[in-house]
Order: C-alpha cells, then sequence, then structure tokens
C-alpha cells in the first residue's frame, strides 16, 4: 500500500468521525452487524481478531460496500495479524498497544496505522516507532481532559480515543483535540450483535452521526 493510498484512508477514517470496533462470537454475527453500521451510515469499521475468522468479516465487508466502506482490522496483537489483515485488504491497522516488532511490521506495510498509547512515555514511543495516529486507550480512564493534556506536548499528533467514547460525550472528545473517536460497546451493543437485532444498532449508529453533525 503506497503513501498516497495511506494518505487517502488517513482523510478518510477522520472525514467519518466515527470508527465502529466491531466485535462478536462469530464471523456471519459480524458481518451482519457492519452491514448495518455501514447501511446507516457508520463507514468505519474496525474488525477486531477478537471475531473469529476475523479476515473473512473484512474481506466481505469490503465486497458488499466497496468504497462505500473503510474497513480495517483491530486488536492487532501479533505480526501474523498484520499478515493477515493485509491478506484480506485491510486499509487499516489497530493495535490497543505498542510492541515494537507488531507496530514495525505494521509501520512497514504501508497501511494506516493506529498504535494504543496512554501516557506521555507511550505516545513518544508509539510516535517515534513511525505510527500515524495515537490510539488513546483506554479513554474512559482519563476522558476527554486525557487527550487535551498530551496535545500540549505533542501538538503535531492525530489521537483517536477509544472506551469511554458515546453519543453524549462525543463532541467533548472534538473539542478537546481527537481527530475521529472509535466506540465499541456503546456504539455496537454486544446484546444487539449476538441477537441478531440490526435495527437497535442503526438506531445507535444514527445517535452518534446525528452527535457528530451537531458538534
Amino acid at each position: 500500500m503506497g503513501r498516497d493510498a495511506k494518505t487517502v484512508t488517513l482523510r478518510r477514517l477522520e472525514d467519518a468521525g466515527v470508527i465502529a470496533v466491531l466485535r462478536a462470537s462469530t464471523a456471519d454475527r459480524a458481518i451482519a452487524a457492519g452491514s448495518a453500521l455501514v447501511e446507516a451510515g457508520v463507514v468505519a469499521i474496525e474488525v477486531t481478531f477478537t471475531v473469529p475468522d476475523a479476515p473473512r468479516v473484512m474481506r466481505e465487508l469490503r465486497s458488499r460496500h466497496g468504497a462505500g466502506a473503510i474497513v480495517g482490522a483491530g486488536t492487532v496483537t501479533s505480526v501474523e495479524h498484520v499478515d493477515r489483515a493485509l491478506e484480506a485488504g485491510a486499509e487499516f491497522l489497530v493495535s490497543p498497544g505498542h510492541a515494537p516488532a507488531v507496530t514495525e511490521r505494521a509501520v512497514a506495510s504501508g497501511a494506516a496505522t493506529m498504535i494504543g498509547a496512554f501516557t506521555a512515555t507511550e505516545v513518544m514511543a508509539v510516535l517515534a516507532a513511525g505510527a500515524d495516529v495515537v490510539k488513546f486507550f483506554p479513554g474512559g480512564l482519563a476522558g476527554p481532559a486525557g487527550i487535551a493534556a498530551l496535545r500540549a506536548p505533542f501538538p503535531g499528533a492525530r489521537f483517536i480515543p477509544t472506551g469511554g467514547v458515546s453519543a453524549a460525550n462525543l463532541a467533548s472528545w472534538f473539542a478537546a483535540g481527537a481527530v475521529a473517536v472509535g466506540a465499541g460497546g456503546e456504539l455496537v451493543p454486544s446484546a444487539a450483535v449476538e441477537s441478531g437485532d440490526l435495527d437497535a444498532i442503526r438506531a445507535r449508529a444514527s445517535e452518534f452521526i446525528a452527535a457528530l453533525r451537531d458538534r
């Protein structure tokens, strides 16, 4: 994946505003939930490697939605995850933390990379390793004030929080300096995913889209 493609992906993620963190007990449930999100307007989908056969989910969502969705891999915690995600066509790679070998492979791939960090020391390590985005995780522990504090010494860094993000507080994250947000259970409730309640997922998606519009 070339530099231009990565730049386009990063811009599309920022334009999308919300990245849905998708978890499910089966690949088919993840595919159904991911499609419902895209159809409701949440077009950036992070398929986590906690989903069984996550690469199949990535391939199917890309096949169904094409350029209408931005499909990436989450919970990338091994070099094998990086390779499998790329083979499946993932456009971005998200890791909850910085494991040097994993980050190195992800950065070298040319895909857009989001690497987890929570402290200033961790942010320095992530940026030095070449990550495109600092995944501020777990965001709920510090709230938007955590990003605001880190932006002072790292004004050029892109921060995307995950954890503790809801439609109700979305505007506060952006006001603190986030370029986009990642949302899991608040956007894609596990009960709705597991029961196949796609209307509930679409309703949550609509709430987030409205919050984005009104921020």
